[in-house]
């Protein structure tokens, strides 16, 4: 299966087998990351959490009384 990143527009080929290849057939919203941009995001991701000035905003459900 022949696949594009969505960032950089680099070409690779997945086994037909794969769970990822398996994925990207059922599901089309889902896109393919190459390996390259996920450790870069991954790594400037980490850098943020460890310098403080990242916050991850959580929302509470409200319980309702009825």
């Amino acid at each position: 299966m022949k696949v594009q990143c969505i960032l950089c527009d680099q070409r690779s080929d997945l086994e037909d087998d794969s769970t990822l290849a398996k994925k990207l057939r059922n599901r089309p919203i889902h896109t393919y990351m190459c390996q390259s941009c996920h450790d870069r995001i991954k790594v400037k991701t980490e850098a943020r959490l460890a310098s403080g000035a990242f916050q991850l905003y959580s929302y509470s459900k409200q319980d309702d009384d009825f």
